[in-house]
């Protein structure tokens, strides 16, 4: 028997730690939650009984992958699959490479889901590039159904990219642009045909993706929220060069080259930090490390502790789709300094400062101007707390599910006028 609330989701990877199945599962509407690979079920929870210091940092992060909060017998995984497209993206050296990667999974995650079927459920929430061919079966089984576009269009990043690769060819990989990119834009705006609804992180995504669909695609903004783990006490005054910290892959559509110029403006009078993974050819992850302090890729349970040692939070990103660790540096009680394009919930000059995309200067000058008013720097950190607790988990379960009842009115719609145009060409 079908149940209008219940709602089967499927994502690919650990993304905001399950924060979709978490929210619906709480809420008693979730049918089934289909994955590729985690920690707690099936053999990968064998890794849980090995000691996390003693494994490589990618089997780390998969031993972190637990899908709290979501009731164990409605989760299904393909660990196999799983581990093959893993072991795909680990051997992606470029973006092109990693489309492919994507272009890859999609289909077979696809098929290994619509083959488990949707139960009794009403409705599919699936995510951006990975989940067409579900959207087309749950639609035809006659779901209501939303695509979440998790960044800006395809050819939006394309552009962007394109563009940036023209003012540094030395961050420029050999292959070049995205060979795959129209591919994998195409399947998008599919996506985007086929679902009743296109939830959005941000403002900037919701805009984009309105530009590439003419205007045809339904959709509406539902900002993330994050967790309280990352909430920190007042930070006491501190004395020394501000502590600027960006977490997230250091490339091109991050903004790196921008943070780069920053820090060697600012060299003496702030210390950068960058965690996470490198997008960089090795002769610019060398320079990089002239300049800022690298931690490369690091578990998720280690994160906090880079939001505790510093002031300022930096991501000078050209294109996202609402940047989670804005969410979380926010939380953490960082000011926040970033573009319109990370798809951000910071007001300018109250949570920190939104600058240009492509602006180095204006980042130096947000920093400086946060390094010789101290006070303004802790005015602002306790306004990033408080902005904090608009965005937590329990207001996004309530933004989200809000967008759940406009599908499902959409769908009920659509499905009212096809019914009415069938009994007029009928008669």
């Amino acid at each position: 028997m079908m149940t209008r609330n219940r709602v089967v989701v499927s994502q690919l990877g650990a993304r905001m730690h399950y924060a979709v199945p978490r929210i619906l599962d709480a809420a008693g509407e979730l049918e089934r939650f289909y994955t590729d690979i985690c920690a707690d079920q099936g053999w990968p929870s064998w890794l849980r009984l090995l000691p996390a210091s003693r494994l490589p940092s990618g089997v780390r992060r998969l031993r972190g992958r637990i899908v709290d909060g979501v009731t164990p017998h409605r989760v299904t995984t393909f660990p196999s699959f799983g581990l093959r497209l893993a072991v795909r993206r680990l051997a992606a050296r470029t973006l092109s490479e990693r489309t492919a990667a994507a272009l890859w999974a999609a289909p077979r995650f696809g098929r290994l889901v619509t083959r488990r079927g949707f139960g009794g459920a009403g409705g599919f929430y699936g995510f951006s590039g990975e989940c067409l061919e579900q959207l087309r079966a749950a639609r035809a089984a006659g779901l209501w159904t939303v695509v979440e576009q998790i960044i800006a269009p395809r050819g939006v990043l394309d552009r962007l990219l394109k563009e940036e690769e023209a003012k540094f060819p030395d961050w420029r990989h050999e292959e070049g642009s995205d060979r795959h990119a129209r591919e994998f834009g195409d399947r998008e705006r599919a996506e985007w045909e086929t679902a009743d609804l296109v939830v959005c992180g941000s403002s900037f995504v919701l805009e984009e993706v309105a530009k590439a669909s003419g205007g045809k695609a339904r959709c509406v903004v539902v900002p993330y929220g994050v967790d309280h783990r990352f909430a920190m006490p007042p930070r006491p005054p501190r004395e020394g060069p501000l502590r600027v910290l960006t977490i997230g892959a250091s490339g091109l559509r991050k903004g790196t080259p921008y943070v780069l110029e920053a820090a060697r403006q600012l060299a003496g009078r702030a210390h950068f930090r960058l965690v996470g993974p490198s997008d960089a050819p090795d002769e610019v992850s060398a320079t990089l490390a002239e300049a800022l302090e690298l931690f490369g890729p690091v578990p998720r349970a280690d994160i906090p502790a880079h939001y505790a040692w510093a002031d300022v939070f930096l991501l000078p990103s050209l294109c996202e789709g609402s940047a989670t660790v804005v969410y979380e540096a926010l939380a953490a009680g960082l000011p926040v300094v970033t573009t319109a394009n990370t798809g951000t919930v910071v007001r300018d000059g109250i949570e920190g400062f939104i600058v240009p995309i492509r602006d180095s200067e204006a980042i130096v000058a947000a920093i400086e101007r946060l390094d010789s008013d101290r006070t303004l720097l802790a005015e602002l950190s306790k306004n990033a707390s408080r902005r904090a607790a608009d965005f937590d988990i329990a207001n996004y379960g309530r933004r989200l599910r809000k967008a759940l009842s406009h599908a499902k009115a959409l769908h009920r719609n659509s499905r009212m006028r096809h019914n009415a145009t069938g009994a007029l060409q009928e008669a």
